[in-house]
């Protein structure tokens, strides 16, 4: 029989705030019944310790203890131990001293499954991909992840000495990288649709977003921006104060951004534009999907409510849950759930979860289809326009695209999942390409500007066999838009950037193309908005 564990003391101090979401607050002491509750834990994990059949590590079964109770509660609150409490801190800051990278160790060798550009790795050449095979002359093969950060990271300035083993290649390719700050980046690409349309993309909230958006909007501007494309699609959230100061720059001083209500002291909080704001006049389309949550949800759901945006997309995944970061005993670290946030219209997004938590989970797998709502969920804009509570931001125009913009089949879905576009795009390089290796037979070349060729999607569609895959005909006739946006969008990131496939999938992403039609839609909220006093969020008092 499984037995809920009980963990009643645990000594914390508040922590950084996520806008998955979440503010800094106390921790409130538990009341009379904490000696008993302390005893029964303490004394089932001193037998345990004591009397189990295999010895086992007390660190376990404590944080194993803390899941357990934290999952009865809801879907998001989650334990952290010291080893994920740091890589949640180091995302939230963006930055470290490293060569940016991301590894993973499958089959035991040191692979790299992200290059952040404009990093130490990325200067030299290194590739997703790529096996880092050796660390100062020592073979990495069957070294854990957390062995080579050990070694590659160190002090800014300093060297590190190692062997990248490629595809295609005898010998391994040898490399000495300095050691620098690497910034994680939260903005996808900057860019320039047409000679009046900006694009930004917003991947997720970290403590240096807005100020990288700002770079971007007076970037955009001096180029000519007259409208804006926002792109939150798949933005899974972060800090909450990130948000605000984002909607800010769109929306007047003093409006109500979103508010926030729970059951402990200094949970009702509400959050208002404080800055005077750069961009309340221009147009803008802000693209969501059913991955877009939290401090996206946020953003999407202000400009809503206050007409500043003309929101095309899917139904977002309706997170809503303030979580309060606590920093616990031996560097882990506690989420928990201590309020639930509201857009100005008065709106709750989070959706409901059953006791499993099973529907609300797997909400971003199934297909969405038409809603209805109850009459106390009806809100109203700033301008009148209705909008609905209880479940995610619904967007004024639906375009579905799950997958890139895109709403491809069963089959191609699962070939996208399987990570198969990307490995297919590791042979790729761009011509004249002179860094070491870079030449081998079995490589193939492209321009900057290529399209995808016929002998390109047959190529893939005998790779996508090659890795033990039950071809459905009928699938990849239907799928061959996407599945040709998809072949160049992943060249275009292994062998250029990211801002070059962004810019390039704009051309074929539906969701995107049709948003574009929309903007003198954008064009009539924005003058809608124009020199109109925010009205205060519904249920706030004022």
């Amino acid at each position: 029989m499984r037995t809920k564990p009980v963990l009643a003391v645990v000594f914390a101090v508040a922590g950084s705030a996520v806008a998955g979401g979440a503010f800094g607050a106390r921790l409130l002491a538990t009341q009379d019944r904490v000696p008993e509750h302390y005893r029964v834990f303490t004394t089932a994990l001193a037998a345990i310790e004591s009397q189990y059949a295999e010895k086992v590590e007390s660190d376990r079964l404590v944080y194993g203890a803390i899941n357990g109770m934290l999952q009865t509660l809801d879907p998001h609150s989650s334990f952290m131990d010291p080893k994920s409490y740091a890589q949640m801190r180091e995302r939230q800051e963006g930055r470290y001293y490293g060569l940016g990278v991301t590894i993973q160790a499958p089959n035991g060798d040191i692979t790299a499954v992200r290059v952040f550009e404009g990093s130490p790795a990325h200067d030299k050449g290194i590739r997703r991909g790529d096996v880092i095979a050796e660390i100062e002359g020592t073979s990495t093969k069957g070294w854990t992840t957390d062995d080579a950060v050990a070694k590659l990271r160190g002090p800014k300035g300093t060297h590190v000495n190692i062997g990248i083993r490629r595809k295609g290649l005898d010998a391994l390719i040898p490399m000495a990288v300095m050691r620098d700050q690497v910034s994680i980046p939260s903005l996808s690409a900057v860019f320039m649709i047409d000679e009046q349309t900006g694009y930004v993309g917003i991947t997720d909230f970290a403590e240096h977003t807005d100020e990288d958006l700002g770079t971007a909007l007076e970037a955009l501007t001096k180029r000519g921006m007259k409208r804006l494309v926002l792109d939150l699609r798949s933005n899974p959230g972060g800090q909450l104060d990130q948000a605000i100061r984002i909607t800010n720059r769109f929306v007047p001083k003093g409006s109500m951004v979103v508010y926030t209500r729970g059951r402990v002291a200094n949970s009702d909080q509400d959050y208002r534009a404080s800055e005077a704001p750069g961009y309340t006049n221009l147009p803008m389309i802000t693209l969501v999907n059913r991955s877009s949550a939290s401090a996206s949800e946020i953003v999407s759901g202000a400009l809503q409510d206050y007409d500043r945006s003309l929101i095309i997309g899917e139904t977002t995944f309706g997170k809503a849950l303030v979580q309060s970061v606590y920093r616990v005993s031996g560097g882990a670290g506690l989420a928990l759930t201590t309020a639930r946030y509201y857009t100005p219209s008065g709106r709750l997004i989070q959706r409901p979860w059953d006791g499993t938590f099973d529907e609300y989970l797997t909400y971003t797998m199934k297909d969405q289809g038409q809603r209805t709502y109850t009459p106390d969920q009806l809100k109203y804009t700033t301008g009148g326009r209705k909008v609905y509570s209880g479940g995610g931001i619904e967007p004024d125009e639906r375009v579905d695209g799950p997958l890139e913009g895109f709403s491809p089949t069963r089959f191609s879905r699962s070939v996208y999942n399987r990570g198969l576009f990307l490995s297919f795009a590791e042979q790729f390089f761009y011509e004249g390409d002179t860094r070491p290796g870079s030449k081998a037979p079995t490589f193939k070349y492209v321009k900057k500007d290529f399209e995808v060729t016929q002998q390109m999607v047959d190529d893939f569609k005998a790779f996508v066999i090659s890795r033990n895959t039950k071809m459905d005909e009928d699938a990849w006739a239907k799928d061959l838009p996407f599945i040709r946006a998809m072949i160049r969008f992943e060249i275009d990131q292994a062998v250029f950037d990211i801002a070059t496939a962004r810019r390039r999938l704009i051309t074929a992403d539906p969701q995107a193309g049709y948003a574009l039609t929309r903007f003198g839609e954008a064009e009539r909220l924005a003058e809608m908005s124009r020199n109109r006093p925010a009205k205060p969020a519904q249920g706030v008092e004022e």
